[in-house]
């Protein structure tokens, strides 16, 4: 019996904004999508908020020492926490995503230290992890090892909001590639 090998054909980057680590208690609050072909172009994209309960958002919050240093981004989720949609309704959204762009190739998520993403995923989004490749394109594992062999660093605005942060990784790979491609 022969296994066909089925090579990807794009990328699925993604960036969840939640309000902590640990998976099952914490909550998304924010998340972004973009698909793109292997040149980093635009396919298609997709953002939304997560509504969630106020009292669960504030006190997840509070728990973090990361909302407490970024006081701005924390007000600005809670003031619009009403904005959000549901969390399934988001779900629903990502899953209709992949499968119009993907069909039956696993979407291969990409992104930066995208393991926690992917575990958010799985813990509140059963049915968009089945449709993940099982293999993801997590670019902080070319960051070490441009700075720890190169010195190579790519400077990062950190602006902790999920479009932002997808732009940046975009933007982060492709620029150690170009040096890469510049050192052959």
């Amino acid at each position: 019996m022969s296994i066909t090998k089925v090579l990807p054909t794009k990328l699925l980057w993604m960036d969840l904004e939640f309000t902590g680590f640990d998976y099952s208690k914490d909550v998304i609050i924010e998340v972004s999508a973009e698909i793109t072909d292997f040149d980093f172009r635009t396919i298609a994209s997709y953002e939304s908020r997560i509504r969630n309960n106020p009292k669960t958002l504030v006190d997840r919050m509070r728990l973090n020492t990361f909302w407490q240093d970024h006081p701005e981004n924390r007000d600005n989720f809670v003031r619009n926490n009403d904005e959000g949609k549901p969390l399934a309704e988001v779900e629903q959204d990502l899953i209709e995503l992949v499968e119009k762009y993907f069909g039956t190739e696993p979407a291969v998520l990409a992104g930066n230290s995208i393991h926690s993403d992917r575990s958010m995923i799985k813990s509140w989004w059963p049915g968009l992890d089945l449709r993940l490749h099982y293999r993801m394109l997590d670019v902080t594992g070319l960051k070490i090892i441009m700075q720890g062999k190169y010195g190579v660093e790519y400077e990062k605005q950190n602006t902790h909001r999920a479009y932002d942060d997808i732009q940046e990784s975009i933007a982060e790979l492709q620029y150690y590639l170009d040096w890469l491609q510049q050192k052959t």
